[in-house]
């Protein structure tokens, strides 16, 4: 996920936190943490799928 997108998500954050959020920016602030979990969970997927576990040795490689 782009840095622009993640510096987005914590400004909403921050201003959710000092002084609540129009409904325009709660969608906004919706959207963009449904496209960070989607993220985080492709790169989970990714990682595991390219794990290999050695039985022989029990190293992960």
């Amino acid at each position: 996920m782009e840095r622009k997108l993640i510096d987005e998500i914590n400004m909403l954050a921050k201003k959710q936190r000092e002084q609540g959020l129009t409904e325009k920016e709660k969608e906004r602030q919706a959207e963009l943490r449904k496209m960070y979990l989607e993220d985080v969970k492709r790169n989970f997927k990714s990682q595991l799928d390219n794990l290999v576990i050695d039985r022989n040795d029990k190293n992960v490689h």
